[in-house]
């Protein structure tokens, strides 16, 4: 689904950093920070020494490999004086084929102990499931990392096995840890094991199909932040108390997607009925051809309108998976 990849990278932010492409002026920074033994010691790919003329090739080419969705390698910025400054780098490799990506972070010595790399890595980590066509990021360390191997698993990741791994810039193989997360891992899940006995609420979401001109249903991507996110799903949400599911679809769509919707345009269709850990999920689904105003995501969130017969390629929350086929065949 390359389709759905972003085009560019827009910078992230966090508390204390920035997380932007590299620009040609950040190479002697660069240079000067990650030219050092101790840096490039835990990095399997960069040799040491690293040369300026290394440097400049590398951002060249992270600006070519994020404009295609190949890579997606970007600098840790923060500020010193009020002023920019380059004090690491972050990466996401992507395999399509397979969709993971692999997580990379360094920071420059100067820095270190101050919870930059947890801050840095867990950004783009969190970005990268939540906006990339993924269902496992992996990550891989030196045994004698100790500060990344906690970085790993403070943000999420879990120990999965050992390796060899060649370390350039030690010139041979070095045993690694290999580590890895899924979506459950960055975001949680719906919520842990209920005690028996105890009933399940009943939690009621309305939803909706739009469906276009053309024929295409509008799906949306939960965005970073929410559980399940990175999940495509059919636009709507939780009813209020007193509220019917045609008033929530009503309310929530203007609220997500910046369209207004008629009672009489909103058709109910079928529905799910799901069991989460902690609550039954149920949730009418409607369909509508006819709204006013253009849908944008009002929160965030990534669109996408699909054709009907690819609507099973999009990951999708558990509830909203057997109302596919059913949409598809009424379509």
């Amino acid at each position: 689904m390359t389709d759905t990849l972003p085009p560019g990278f827009a910078p992230l932010s966090t508390e204390r950093l920035t997380l932007r492409p590299f620009r040609a002026e950040d190479a002697a920074d660069l240079h000067r920070l990650i030219n050092d033994w101790e840096v490039c010691r835990a990095l399997a790919a960069v040799p040491y020494p690293y040369s300026r003329d290394l440097a400049d090739d590398w951002i060249t080419s992270t600006r070519a490999s994020i404009a295609d969705g190949r890579a997606y390698h970007v600098a840790i910025t923060g500020h010193e004086a009020e002023k920019e400054v380059v004090i690491g780098g972050a990466g996401l490799r992507i395999d399509p084929a397979a969709r993971t990506a692999r997580l990379g972070y360094w920071v420059g010595r100067r820095y270190w102990g101050h919870g930059v790399a947890s801050e840095a890595a867990g950004r783009l980590a969190r970005w990268g499931m939540a906006n990339l066509d993924l269902t496992r990021l992996e990550a891989t360390v030196a045994t004698d990392n100790p500060g990344s191997i906690a970085v790993l698993r403070r943000i999420g990741f879990r120990h999965v096995g050992e390796g060899m791994e060649t370390f350039q810039a030690r010139g041979g193989e070095h045993r690694v840890l290999r580590f890895e997360a899924t979506r459950d891992d960055l975001f949680g899940h719906a919520a842990p094991e209920r005690q028996e006995g105890v009933a399940k609420p009943i939690l009621i979401v309305a939803a909706c199909a739009l469906v276009d001109l053309d024929g295409r249903v509008l799906l949306a991507r939960r965005p970073e932040g929410k559980t399940m996110a990175g999940l495509w799903e059919f636009p709507g949400g939780k009813l209020i108390a007193g509220e019917t599911p045609e008033a929530a679809l009503i309310r929530e769509l203007k609220e997500e997607l910046g369209i207004d919707v008629a009672t009489a345009c909103l058709a109910p269709l079928f529905f799910a009925s799901h069991a989460y850990d902690r609550f039954h999920l149920l949730m009418p689904l409607y369909v509508c051809r006819r709204w006013q105003g253009t849908p944008h995501g009002q929160e965030g969130q990534a669109l996408a309108w699909v054709h009907k017969d690819r609507l099973a390629e999009y990951p999708m929350p558990e509830a909203d998976r057997p109302l596919v086929p059913l949409l598809r065949d009424f379509l």
